[in-house]
């Protein structure tokens, strides 16, 4: 399967996405989208959407919460 890209990946992550300004648990959408954005990151040398594609991960593998800010970057990163 392709990787979706731009306004078509948009779409579809942003169905279930909702926070609070504090920041919220990420949904799956939002943890795909970083793993796409991390490789597109790696491939350019964007240390900070790595660091951001990072944190959105680990707070979808601990079941804590991921910043408003990171999940921003990576939902907004292919615009």
């Amino acid at each position: 399967m392709l990787p979706q890209f731009g306004t078509a990946i948009r779409k579809n992550l942003n169905k279930g996405v909702s926070a609070d300004a504090a920041g919220s648990t990420p949904d799956k959408a939002s943890v795909d989208a970083a793993w796409l954005v991390l490789e597109a990151a790696n491939d350019l040398g964007d240390q900070v959407a790595i660091d951001a594609c990072r944190r959105v991960i680990d707070a979808e593998l601990n079941g804590t919460v991921a910043g408003r800010a990171d999940l921003d970057l990576v939902l907004d990163y292919f615009r």
